[in-house]
């Protein structure tokens, strides 16, 4: 090796040293977030929705075959790394420590583990319609607090992002079943085979969304709530939940392709 080569190696060295150093900050911040914890919460939905999925799809019922595609489809790993990597580059250069400050807070640590705790609550059905309910009352009341959980969710477009989300998820369901050869549309038929279904999934969408929050923060407070509020409608804040919805949507985009794929190999594999 020759000395120009020893110092292209060290100077490599140190940009991905100062690279990764860069880029802690924003891990941590995810640590804050609680990403692992909802990573691992949507693996269990998924493997849920993926057994639902199989049985309601595939003709004779799923065989083993689909539900090892299942597991490996809603790998933790992965869709963890998905997550953070994606995160990290829509991000950018946006500086994390006023979001460290505050999730890192006794406020901020307290309202994630509420987060946390309602999300995986409301994956019993019994609970999610209860909290819809609640819902349907608060709004119906103009109560207070569903009008400053109405300022978050505006705050944050939860609505219309997560609605987007969905859209899209099903688009590249659509999508992996047409490339596995149990679909014959064209591309178009499929966007508008989406968007037909827009209404419906807004409306439940957004009954979700509220249900979900009011649920989560209730116990906390309007005082907390209203530190999120504030936190959420900074520069850093906006920046964070714009990267937030493009990571999870790369996660749940790359998973809803992957499983139109493991639900065309079992048609196809069953019509065999």
């Amino acid at each position: 090796m020759t000395l120009r080569q020893i110092t292209a190696g060290l100077t490599l060295a140190l940009g991905l040293a100062a690279q990764s150093a860069a880029a802690q900050p924003v891990q941590r911040l995810l640590d804050a977030l609680g990403v692992s914890e909802t990573v691992a919460i949507m693996h269990d939905e998924g493997m849920d929705y993926g057994a639902e999925l199989g049985a309601d799809m595939i003709p004779g019922g799923a065989p083993k075959s689909y539900s090892s595609d299942v597991d490996q489809i809603y790998d933790t790993a992965r869709m963890e790394d998905t997550v953070r990597r994606t995160f990290a580059e829509e991000f950018g250069d946006t500086d994390p420590e006023p979001l460290l400050r505050f999730f890192t807070s006794e406020t901020g640590a307290r309202l994630i583990d509420l987060e946390l705790s309602a999300r995986r609550a409301m994956m019993e059905d019994s609970v999610e319609e209860a909290a819809r309910e609640t819902f349907r009352e608060l709004e119906a009341e103009e109560a207070e607090s569903f009008l400053q959980t109405q300022r978050f969710v505006e705050i944050n477009d939860l609505v219309d992002a997560n609605v987007e989300g969905a859209l899209n998820a099903n688009f590249m369901f659509f999508l992996g079943l047409a490339d596995g050869g149990a679909l014959d549309m064209s591309e178009d038929q499929m966007l508008d085979e989406v968007w037909s279904n827009e209404e419906e999934t807004r409306a439940d969408t957004r009954e979700w969304v509220y249900a979900y929050l009011l649920m989560a923060y209730t116990p906390a407070g309007p005082d907390a709530l209203e530190e999120y509020i504030e936190i959420s409608d900074t520069p850093e804040g906006q920046a964070m939940n714009r990267a937030l919805f493009a990571a999870f949507d790369k996660m749940y985009g790359d998973i809803s392709y992957a499983l139109g794929r493991a639900v065309s190999r079992a048609m196809t594999s069953q019509e065999l």
